[in-house]
């Protein structure tokens, strides 16, 4: 079915018109407006979720997903970013997030309940922070949602911390190096990619590569080279072997190529070195965060991603070409179209 049609048949039925919603929300995480890339991405995440063990990551995706769309309908926000799935991004993140890192209780479904309705009202809030800076909030409104959640969850009994260690003081790194094979390279190339969804799995990553591509070749290969830049990076750094095979230390980075990659209408050299130099040190304030966090007992979640993607797209600069340059374009969180 073309793009054409389907948009004449949700605008039409609102049934499918809020499954399309919900389905741009989850492609949105990597700015593809796209219901087909969504639904492969939501496959993926139950693909990923069965392989640990853990459904509840996967059924919290999705219920993180429709309560966040749901309350923005609720709140009468613009319609047209609705309909493009930005009221969903923050609400499937944070649905992945609470049950990978609480334990299950009822309690915790009530708490991701919570945790994805105000979402939405802090990717409103921070929309409004940002709208004047010209840059977009991304998963900004996730990150500090779900931090607050977990920051919380160590005061609550009835709400048991599953997989973050505690509170420590920042000690130095050990022994770096992960052994390098065929096998472990292209594992964590794809985990890397996996990871933005905090799911450690291969096929994910593959699954959603293919998800990216449906939409726009270009998007999909700015996270490719966003995955070996950030897995190189960490190499020559000498992150921890075992956080760098898990892909803790690229999925910020694929993140930051796509964003930073895609910020410019059109590629020029000066524009994907720009672009480069922004994904390594993504990799840096990973590491960063990772410190500085530690004694919170929380993990930095995208926002090494966050901070670097507003840095490198704050000062607004042009790298077209001259002298046929044309202002820098923001990122493509709303087109349909491939890149």
């Amino acid at each position: 079915m073309d793009s054409k049609r389907w948009d004449d048949l949700t605008s039409k039925n609102g049934m499918l018109g809020y499954l399309d919603m919900n389905l741009r929300g989850a492609g949105q995480v990597f700015f593809q407006n796209n219901p087909w890339t969504g639904l492969i991405i939501l496959a993926a995440i139950f693909w990923g979720a069965r392989a640990a063990g853990d459904l509840n990551v996967a059924f919290g995706a999705v219920v993180g997903l429709f309560v966040s769309t749901t309350t923005a309908i609720l709140l009468n926000v613009d319609r047209a970013s609705l309909r493009q799935g930005l009221f969903g991004l923050n609400g499937v993140l944070v649905g992945v997030a609470v049950p990978i890192f609480l334990h299950p209780h009822p309690m915790m479904w009530a708490y991701l309940l919570l945790g994805a309705a105000v979402s939405t009202v802090a990717t409103l809030a921070v929309a409004n922070v940002v709208k004047s800076w010209g840059i977009p909030g991304s998963t900004a409104p996730f990150v500090f949602t779900t931090w607050v959640l977990l920051l919380g969850a160590y005061s609550f009994t009835h709400l048991p911390i599953a997989t973050m260690g505690p509170p420590a003081l920042p000690a130095a790194a050990g022994a770096g190096g992960m052994t390098l094979s065929l096998h472990t390279v292209l594992s964590s190339l794809g985990k890397n990619i996996s990871q933005v969804y905090l799911i450690e799995n291969f096929w994910t990553g593959v699954l959603f590569i293919v998800a990216i591509a449906i939409n726009s070749i270009r998007s999909a290969g700015f996270a490719v080279i966003g995955s070996v830049i950030g897995l190189g990076a960490a190499l020559v750094f000498g992150a921890g072997a075992g956080a760098t095979a898990s892909g803790l230390y690229g999925f910020s980075a694929v993140l930051t190529a796509m964003a930073v990659g895609l910020a410019f209408e059109k590629l020029s050299l000066r524009a994907v070195l720009y672009a480069v130099l922004a994904t390594v040190f993504t990799v840096v304030v990973q590491a960063a965060f990772n410190t500085a966090l530690s004694p919170l007992g929380i993990p930095p979640l995208t926002f090494p991603y966050v901070l670097t993607m507003w840095l490198f797209l704050l000062p607004g600069i042009d790298l077209m070409p001259h002298p046929k340059a044309s202002p820098v374009v923001m990122i493509p969180f709303r087109s349909s179209k491939g890149y």
